[in-house]
């Protein structure tokens, strides 16, 4: 493991106990003592931290940034105001994934981009590949900044004990410069989670220092250190995707139910003919979830079936802690993907029925009316 890549924070996660594992080219906490359920349960009724310094940030400069970002992703940027912050992903020519992406809108005709650890390499060679004519400066920022995630109910309460700036102002998906506890940060009205939080932007030799500050404002509210294993959980139960997942090289956006990011009247940009093409004549493959009917659990890569007939595939499957049933993602054909279908996953060579609920499993804090 000497080639894996490690966070600031790992000798303090080690020393809190944390089992550390590989992930995306780092040494990264899958969990604490405490246990992922106990993590994640903690996010979803008060507050979870996470060290997600793997993740990959890029800063875009120069005159046609905005314009460069048009063509690279499918969302309108010109749409977006400064300080906000919105989803997106970049596609190849045909329409399948690069990577999914969050873009920051900064002042004084700054961008920045986060991207995910395994393809921050890739993305930033596509990028400067598709950057040829563009007055655009392409900056890798990731080792000099430094991301946690504080994620919950309780987050806002926690942030707010160590900023006077009043986070009331910064809405969903938007983002603001602040001091917190003294260090100038960036946050970020976002996260992977389901709920409400912030990602948090700031010096790497700050890491520490940021860390038990948020511990020590949070242990009342209780706040937990969490791992990627809760991570997951999180997101799963969310349905928000994982690159290698429900996105990849071989999957495109409309099958993968994220055509609402795509805005189609705004111009050209890499991959929309593919995309299009795709919306119209309908996706061949769906993301679905599903149900487990019989006993068992759905992993990841598990064949899924219909009538003794292999027709999709698991992309992630697990318990869910928050409502305690076996749930899983999986791609299956049109004219499968109907809630209430039937159809088996093949656990251990043995087929275990199933059946095609409705996403996501969990309602996001943020789509609660």
């Amino acid at each position: 493991m000497s080639d894996l890549k490690r966070t600031a924070l790992y000798d303090v996660h080690v020393a809190m106990g944390a089992r550390m594992v590989p992930f995306a080219g780092w040494e990264m906490p899958v969990q604490y003592p405490t246990g992922p359920t106990a993590e994640h349960h903690a996010v979803r009724k008060a507050a979870g931290l996470f060290d997600i310094d793997h993740m990959g940030q890029f800063k875009l400069l120069g005159r046609d940034a905005e314009t460069f970002l048009q063509y690279v992703q499918p969302r309108d940027v010109s749409r977006m105001k400064v300080w906000d912050a919105e989803y997106s992903y970049l596609c190849y020519g045909d329409g399948t994934f690069v990577d999914d992406i969050f873009i920051y809108k900064l002042p004084d005709d700054e961008w920045m981009i986060v991207v995910n650890a395994a393809n921050r390499e890739k993305d930033l060679f596509w990028l400067d590949t598709h950057a040829v004519g563009f007055d655009v400066e392409i900056l890798d920022i990731s080792d000099p900044t430094y991301m946690l995630a504080l994620q919950g109910p309780k987050g806002q309460a926690i942030l707010q004990k160590l900023t006077d700036y009043d986070l009331d102002q910064v809405a969903f998906h938007t983002a603001a410069r602040i001091q917190v506890g003294g260090i100038e940060t960036l946050i970020g009205a976002t996260g992977y989670t389901g709920e409400y939080g912030y990602e948090l932007f700031f010096p790497e030799e700050k890491a520490i220092a940021m860390w038990e500050l948020l511990l020590d404002a949070g242990r009342e509210e209780g706040l937990l250190a969490c791992g990627l294993a809760a991570r997951d959980s999180l997101r799963f139960e969310a349905c928000l995707p994982l690159y290698g997942h429900e996105i990849h090289a071989e999957v495109e956006p409309i099958g993968a139910r994220l055509g609402w990011v795509c805005d189609w009247d705004k111009g050209p940009w890499i991959g929309r003919d593919a995309v299009l093409k795709t919306k119209l004549e309908k996706p061949k493959l769906l993301l679905v979830g599903l149900e487990m009917i019989d006993r068992g659990v759905p992993r990841e890569g598990y064949e899924v079936a219909k009538d003794g007939q292999v027709i999709g595939w698991v992309t992630t499957g697990m318990k869910s802690p928050t409502l305690n049933k076996f749930l899983a993602l999986a791609y299956v054909p049109r004219g499968y993907n109907k809630i209430g279908t039937e159809l088996d996953v093949i656990i251990r060579g043995k087929p275990k029925k199933a059946v095609v609920v409705k996403r996501p499993f969990y309602i996001p804090a943020y789509r609660r009316k």
